[in-house]
C-alpha cells in the first residue's frame, strides 16, 4: 500500500512543477531554435564574442575552452575557466552571443565577488551530501516509523531546495551583465537584436524558475507522508 500511495500523492503534488518544466523547455527551445537561425549583426562566432569581452573587461587571465554536449556552456570558478559548446563556439548567432556574454556574465560575477554566487558556491558540498542522504533518511524514518529520523531527512534535503532558490538570483543577475555587457562592448547596436538575446536569457531563466519550483514541492510533498505518517499513528 505504501508506494502506490506514495507515486500517486507525488505526482499530484509535483503536476504544477512537471507543467512549468515542459513549459520551460518548449519555450527554451522555441526561442533558442529561433535566434540560433539568426545572425549577429557583428559577425562573431561564440569563441570570438568571448574574446572581445576578455578584452573589453579586462579578463585577461579567463581560459576559453570547449565542452561536449548541447546547451553545456558554463563558467568554472574553481580554475577561471569559461566552457562553450560546439554549437555556442562556432556560432555566429544572436542565441550564441547571448548565451556566451551570459557566462562571462558569471565571470564578472567571480572577479567582483558577488555575494549570492558566493553563497551559492558554499552551499555546494552541503547540496551534495544532503540530497544523497536525506531522501534514504526519510524513508528509513517512514518505514521505520521514526518521525525524528524522517525530519532529520527533511532537513538534509532541503539543501536541495535552498541551492535551487539561491541559484535563481545569480542566474538572472549574470543575464543583467550580459546584456550590459553586450550593449557597452558595442556588439549589441539595434533593438531587434536586444530583443533577441533578451528573449533567449528569458528563456533559460524560466528553467531556473522551473527547478524551484520542483524543488520547494518535492520538499512539501515529503513533509506532507511524515506528517500524515504521524497523524496516521
Amino acid at each position: 500500500m505504501f508506494f502506490p500511495t506514495f507515486n500517486i500523492n507525488y505526482l499530484i503534488y509535483m503536476l504544477p512543477a512537471i507543467i512549468l518544466s515542459l513549459i520551460a523547455q518548449l519555450y527554451v527551445n522555441a526561442k533558442y531554435s529561433k535566434w540560433s537561425r539568426i545572425p549577429n549583426r557583428s559577425g562573431f562566432s561564440g569563441v570570438q564574442v568571448a574574446q572581445r569581452l576578455r578584452e573589453h573587461m579586462g579578463f585577461y587571465n579567463l581560459e576559453l575552452k570547449g565542452t561536449p554536449g548541447r546547451l553545456t556552456d558554463h563558467y568554472d570558478p574553481r580554475n577561471n575557466v569559461l566552457s562553450l559548446s560546439k554549437d555556442i563556439a562556432e556560432g555566429a548567432t544572436v542565441a550564441a552571443m547571448a548565451i556566451t556574454a551570459h557566462e562571462f556574465g558569471h565571470a564578472q560575477q567571480d572577479q567582483k565577488n558577488y555575494l549570492p554566487m558566493r553563497f551559492r558556491t558554499a552551499l555546494v558540498p552541503l547540496v551534495n551530501i544532503g540530497t544523497s542522504v536525506g531522501w534514504i533518511l526519510i524513508l528509513i524514518g517512514l518505514l521505520l516509523q521514526m518521525s525524528n529520523l524522517a525530519w532529520l531527512g527533511i532537513i538534509a534535503f532541503s539543501a536541495g531546495a535552498i541551492f535551487s532558490i539561491a541559484t535563481l538570483p545569480v542566474e538572472l543577475n549574470a543575464s543583467k551583465r550580459a546584456r550590459q555587457m553586450l550593449k557597452s562592448s558595442g556588439m549589441v547596436t539595434s533593438e531587434t537584436e536586444m530583443k533577441g538575446v533578451s528573449q533567449v536569457l528569458n528563456a533559460a531563466a524560466l528553467t531556473y524558475v522551473a527547478a524551484v519550483a520542483t524543488s520547494v514541492l518535492q520538499l512539501f510533498y515529503f513533509a506532507s507522508m511524515i506528517g500524515g505518517s504521524k497523524r496516521r499513528r
